[in-house]
């Protein structure tokens, strides 16, 4: 199995770190973040949108988007709840996750610390920050008196949210004001399986 992936991003940990914690193994292709110019020569035939992580099963088959590679080996697993409800939960967060969250803190962190050029995104830099804490609160709003996103184990709504918001330093958002997502991310960190966003 062939991961194409970047060793910052975001959505790329998450995909490593569930398969961490899965114990399953495969090799990893890496992908520049910034310089996109063989992208088509790389990806084309794997994922139309030529977007990390993309992953190649063992019987060839591509697969790409970090959530839909993530409930693919999840299902079936204790990241994805057996009971409706909590399956529904955890998707609600992972939606919530890519479409709050990783559109600020993410993009945020990459215009700030990986872009190059942080300064041509000066004039959308103030609203994106705004947006990010804007879900980092809700986060803590949730989180707050609970040890896990969903249930009383770690899932896959945790995963995708603990991968850009435990760096959220690098694109400047103070995490000070979030102390049950501080207490989370301590947690998230501790269970076994865990590897970090720089292995």
């Amino acid at each position: 199995m062939l991961l194409y992936d970047s060793p910052v991003s975001g959505n790329c940990y998450k995909v490593r770190l569930l398969l961490a914690h899965l114990g399953i193994p495969y090799e990893r292709r890496g992908v520049d973040v910034v310089d996109r110019s063989n992208r088509q020569e790389l990806l084309g035939e794997l994922n139309p949108a030529l977007r990390v992580p993309t992953i190649v099963l063992d019987d060839g088959r591509p697969l790409a988007e970090s959530g839909a590679i993530l409930w693919f080996f999840g299902e079936g697993t204790r990241f994805v709840p057996e009971d409706p409800y909590a399956r529904a939960q955890v998707l609600q967060w992972m939606f919530f996750e890519q479409y709050d969250h990783e559109p600020a803190v993410a993009v945020v962190r990459f215009w700030v610390a990986y872009s190059g050029r942080p300064e041509a995104f000066a004039d959308r830099l103030d609203e994106r920050m705004a947006a990010g804490h804007r879900a980092l609160a809700a986060m803590e709003g949730h989180i707050a008196g609970r040890e896990f996103f969903v249930g009383d184990g770690l899932t896959l709504a945790d995963i995708v949210l603990y991968a850009y918001t435990h760096v959220a330093g690098e694109g400047g958002f103070e995490l000070e004001p979030y102390p049950a997502v501080r207490e989370w991310l301590a947690r998230v960190a501790v269970v076994p399986g865990h590897v970090r966003i720089d292995v």
